[in-house]
This record gives C-alpha cells, structure tokens and sequence, in this order.
C-alpha cells in the first residue's frame, strides 16, 4: 500500500497529462497538491521538511529557468530574421536524403549540444529546426526528447558523470566502460525512436550504420579518458561521417534533379502528416547570423569547459545556499548540505545572454531594425516561457518534496525487493523513475546512485555494471522528464501541449529501458 501510495503523485501527474491532455503547468499543480497531502498523511511530513525541500526546489528551478529563457530569447530573436528557417533549410541541402537530415537533427546535432550543455538546450534549439523544415511541432519535440537521450550521462562536459563517481565511490575508469556500452545500445534504439516518431521508420538501416559511428565515437573517447567530449564528440562524429558520405555519393553521381521531384517530395510530406514548406530565401545573411550565434555559443561553452584556468576563474563566483539536516517523523533523513549551485559566469543563460546582446549590438550598427526584433523577442519570450515556468516550479517542487519525504527512495526499493535477482531488468527503470521526477540525470543519480549500488552488493552481482545502468536509466528518462518537455513545447509554441508529447515518448522510453535492462541481465549473469 505504502510503494501505490508513493508512486501515486507520479501517476496523477502522468494520467491528467496524458489522458486528460493538461498542460504540465496545470498537471505539476495537481502533483504537487496530491504530493504534499499524501506526505503529510502517511510520510511524516513536517514543516522543516516541507519548507527544505521547497526552498532547494526554487534554487534547482531557477537554474533550469535560467537556461530556458535565455533560451527562448535567443531563438525567437534569430527566427524574427528567419535564421532558424535558414539554417534548417541548409542542413536540408546539404543532405539530400531530407529523411536522414531530419533523423540526424532529431538525434546526432542534438546530442552534440547535449554535450555542451544539457538541461533543455538540445530541444530548444532543434525542435524549431524541425519545425521549419515541415515537421509537426508536437512529433518535433517528441523526436528530439526521443533522439538525444543517448548523450546525457557524458553530456554537459562531464558533469553528471563526474556527480556519479562523486556519489557512488567507485572508480571512473571501472565504471566508464559499462556505461558507455549500455548507452552504445541506447544510442542505436534513440535512433531508431526519432526515425519512428519522425515517419522515417524506412531509413533504419542507414540509422544502424550511422550508430555504430557515433556510439563507438562515444564509447572510444570515454575510455580515453575523454568524457567531458565523448557525447560531444560522437554527436559530431555522426554529422561528419554523414555529410561525408552525402558528398562522395553527389561527387559520383551528379544526379540531375528530374521533373515532377518537387511535387513528389510535396506528396511525400503530406503522406507523413508533416507541414509543407516553402523553399528557403535567398538572403543568406539570416543563416549567417544564426550560425554565428549558436557557433560562438558552442566555443564559449568548450572554452569554459577545457581551459582549466578560466574553468576555475568562471566557477569561482558561485552562491550556494546551505541547508541544515532534516527528518520527517517517519524516520526518513535529509543530511545538512548546500541546495542547487549557481554559477551566474558559468551558467550556460548567461551566455546565451551575452550572445543575444552581442548580436543585437552588431545587427543595430548594420541598421536592420535589431532593437524591434529584440522587443519582439522579448514578448514572444514572455508569452511562451511565463506559462511554462509555473509547469516548472510545480514539477521540480514536487520531486524535492517527493524526495525528502522518503517516497521516491520508498518506489526504488520496493522494486529492488519485489524482483530480487531478477533486479537488473528493471535497474535501468529507476534511473528512469528519477529523471522524470527531477527532471535530470543529474539528480536521478544523486537519488539512486548509492541505491543501485547497495542493491548489486547485497545481490552479489557488478557494483559498475548496475551503477552503469542506472545512470544509462537517467539518461533515457530525459526524454520522460516534464521540465524538458515544458522547454521544448515552448520554443515551438505549443504550451500546454506537453501531454501529447508524453504520450508518444512514454512508451518508447520504457521499451528503450527495458531492453537496456535485458542486456543488464544478461551482462550481470557472465561473472
């Protein structure tokens, strides 16, 4: 009664969005209510401990906040010129399999800027390029959340793995080699989720080859001792190899275009439920402008990343809040500790800030109307991103509460006694479990890292292998998690439609983690 009773805020959560068809703002609210009432009943609840886990929540949400409207700005200051449209309908061009272009999108460009920086970045950057392109915005999103979620755990330059290590004790170079097996596969199954929630299920071959590029790119530079690269690196391994390819093959056939292709690329789209679009424009100064935006964001976040000294310099100016030692009356105990970080010259807005200044103070000396399309921006930012932010403070407000009370530590262990042996099918379903509550690897591992752990000792089997899975878990959970899908929504104006991406990336989320959870099992009976 106890593990329905924890599990049910989540499952309140989930049914109004996915079959009442809330929006995560509303949804989160009711989570929330649900939450807060059950954890004073049956969870013991107390004051300490609700206004503890509420305050760290508001630090987490304004770090995710801090990325998202920066986010936002920067998009819908770029797509006022047409920038976004420009660029997608260069990649197009550069890709004359426009199938493959929209999968490679939805999946190796995406998992390239996951290796930057995560937290909603990929979705928000990609989706609309998706959408420019043709494809509906609610399958854009899905494909994207879907297509990325193989690069999280070596994603952000190594942060969430460098918390895992941190976390569970175990050794980097023990731990590396299982991980990136695991997400090897999951990279294939990404794949293969964005070609099918794209309607390009007949590019699976092509997908497959290009997997074994970007996983073994992936799993090549872990190994290595390059983990802070490893997803960035695969991801653009996985660009490269294509565009390569593309180029041999135009070079050796010189195909003229033949009548009628327009039209047939027309019917094409229709076919697949996409949205018809017009050719691009021949102003390239738009898809210049863009490119350098995103291009100096991308050197600015390396450069912070792998120069240590100004690594350091950057991290130095950070707040942190600490948090004294809470239990509820259940017994459940909170160590004393710092909540969320904030970094405000490392974050990862502050920097999509100083991109957008830095482009409006070039465009206005060109006399191009900067300052109005910046206005623009900014209303647009405000109508997508107010909404949206509610749907976030409900949500991460609801997963710190959830964890302090002791019940999402309550629905891991109740699966870990419920399978006993049988456990490493479902391991990577609690790393799952995690990101969707906390909306990150990040701190899915936090919560259950010393968990799966615990587990594989008491057990007997692989301490790496099942740490491995539960982090491949969180990963994979990304593309469940409703504060990343708040964010994307929201970049292809469509809040309050987060629902129907959830009920397209529920189930393939948890066929991905199951499979992940039969190697896992399989992998765990070799010793």
């Amino acid at each position: 009664m106890r593990y329905f009773l924890a599990m049910l805020p989540i499952l309140v959560v989930l049914g109004l969005m996915i079959w009442r068809r809330w929006g995560a703002h509303r949804a989160g609210m009711a989570g929330w209510v649900a939450g807060l009432i059950l954890a004073a009943a049956w969870f013991g609840l107390t004051p300490q401990v609700l206004w503890v886990s509420q305050a760290k929540g508001l630090l987490l949400s304004l770090f995710v906040l801090a990325v998202m409207w920066p986010a936002l700005f920067l998009y819908h200051w770029l797509d006022q010129s047409g920038g976004i449209t420009a660029v997608a309908h260069w990649l197009a061009d550069a890709m004359p399999n426009r199938g493959m272009c929209l999968i490679l999108l939805a999946w190796s460009l995406s998992g390239l800027l996951e290796g930057l920086a995560g937290f909603g970045l990929p979705i928000a950057v990609v989706a609309p390029m998706l959408t420019a392109l043709g494809v509906r915005p609610v399958a854009a999103v899905a494909a994207v959340a879907a297509g990325h979620a193989w690069a999280v755990t070596f994603g952000d330059m190594g942060v969430i793995l460098q918390t895992l290590v941190a976390v569970t004790g175990l050794e980097a170079a023990q731990l590396i080699p299982w991980a990136a097996l695991l997400l090897g596969v999951s990279c294939l199954l990404c794949g293969l989720a964005a070609a099918f929630l794209l309607g390009e299920k007949r590019q699976w071959p092509r997908v497959a080859s290009l997997s074994v590029v970007i996983s073994g790119a992936q799993y090549g530079l872990a190994a290595a001792g390059l983990a802070p690269l490893a997803a960035f690196g695969a991801g653009l391994a996985g660009l490269l190899a294509y565009l390569l390819c593309a180029r041999v093959k135009r070079g050796l056939t010189h195909a003229p275009t033949t009548p009628g292709t327009d039209s047939a690329r027309a019917s094409s789209i229709r076919q697949r439920g996409a949205v018809e679009v017009q050719p691009a424009p021949p102003n390239r100064r738009p898809a210049i402008l863009t490119v350098a935006a995103y291009g100096s964001l991308t050197v600015l976040m390396a450069a912070l990343t792998l120069i240590s000294p100004l690594r350091a310099a950057v991290q130095s100016v950070a707040w942190k809040q600490q948090f004294p030692a809470v239990e509820s009356r259940n017994g459940t105990q909170t160590p004393a500790g710092p909540g969320q970080a904030l970094r405000p010259l490392a974050h990862p807005g502050t920097l999509m800030l100083v991109v957008a200044c830095a482009g409006i103070v070039i465009s206005r000396r060109s006399g191009s109307g900067a300052i109005n399309a910046a206005r623009q921006a900014a209303k647009a930012t405000a109508h997508s991103a107010g909404v949206a932010s509610v749907g976030v403070l409900s949500m991460v407000g609801l997963s710190t509460l959830m964890d302090h009370s002791g019940m999402t530590y309550l629905l891991a262990e109740g699966l870990s006694r419920l399978l006993g042996g049988g456990y490493p099918l479902v391991s990577p379903w609690v790393g799952i479990l995690g990101a969707f509550a906390t909306g990150s690897n990040n701190n899915s591992n936090v919560l259950f890292g010393s968990l799966q752990k615990n587990a594989a000792v008491l057990l007997g089997m692989n301490p790496d292998l099942m740490v491995a899975a539960q982090t491949a878990g969180g990963s994979l959970g990304s593309m469940l998690a409703p504060a990343k899908i708040i964010v994307g929504c929201s970049t292809v104006n469509q809040g309050g439609q987060e629902g129907r991406v959830l009920r397209q990336t529920v189930p393939l989320g948890l066929a991905i983690g199951l499979a992940v959870g039969l190697l896992t099992f399989i992998l765990s009976r070799l010793r």
